[in-house]
């Protein structure tokens, strides 16, 4: 074989390698950690907001419910001190839990009113919710991991392990917000180390978020 032969071969060997690398990479179902990125990236900017399960304004306290230190009864004067919310006493019907036939309503103030936000959610039960009383926004830092499940073959699972940026209320850095949500604190305070899991799964059109516990 001459050289100019030599270099003919060499260089289309070069271009295959090189096609076979792009088809990798540009291949969206691939459940490499750059696509990954993508998807996880996707699913945040829609549904990266850190909410409370706080539904449904105005919210009722019951004479019951603040006497026992319930979770409600020890966040809202928190956040009604915090400017987030205001309370009036109004009437309701007597009962066991309202012997005096009242009850302490909380609406969100226009301050308040900011952090609601559209938060589609729907309940085990199927109750379906379209806000919440949301406190933080993550975005991803880095993906560590991906764990693949393939027992499907057509609809292979798979779970991205990532660290986190995140973009808390201000007032989540008030002591009292952070005493009264703990969970939201921790978070707060995991940002860069703390690992986050979001699973997926394969369809058509590639790697497709699954709404739930992973």
């Amino acid at each position: 074989m001459n050289t100019r032969s030599s270099l003919q071969l060499m260089l289309s060997i070069a271009a295959a390698f090189s096609l076979t690398a792009c088809n990798a990479v540009h291949d969206a179902k691939a459940p490499t950690p750059e696509n990954m990125a993508v998807a996880l990236d996707d699913y945040l900017a829609q549904r990266g907001d850190l909410c409370l399960s706080m539904f449904d304004w105005p919210a009722d306290l019951t004479e019951a419910e603040a006497g026992s230190g319930a979770r409600r009864a020890v966040q809202f004067p928190v956040m009604e001190k915090l400017g987030l919310v205001r309370s009036t006493i109004v009437e309701a019907p007597k009962s066991k839990e309202n012997p005096d036939g009242a009850v302490k309503r909380f609406e969100l103030t226009e301050d308040g009113r900011k952090f609601y936000k559209p938060h589609p959610y729907a309940a085990r039960g199927g109750e379906e919710h379209a806000n919440d009383f949301c406190v933080a926004h993550l975005k991803r830092e880095k993906v560590v991991d991906v764990q693949v499940d393939a027992h499907d073959a057509q609809h292979p699972l798979a779970v991205v392990s990532y660290t986190y940026q995140i973009d808390p209320a201000p007032w989540m850095q008030d002591a009292d917000a952070q005493r009264v949500f703990p969970m939201i604190a921790r978070v707060i305070q995991g940002a860069g180390s703390l690992q986050l899991r979001q699973g997926f799964t394969l369809e058509d059109k590639g790697w497709v978020p699954k709404i739930g516990p992973v």
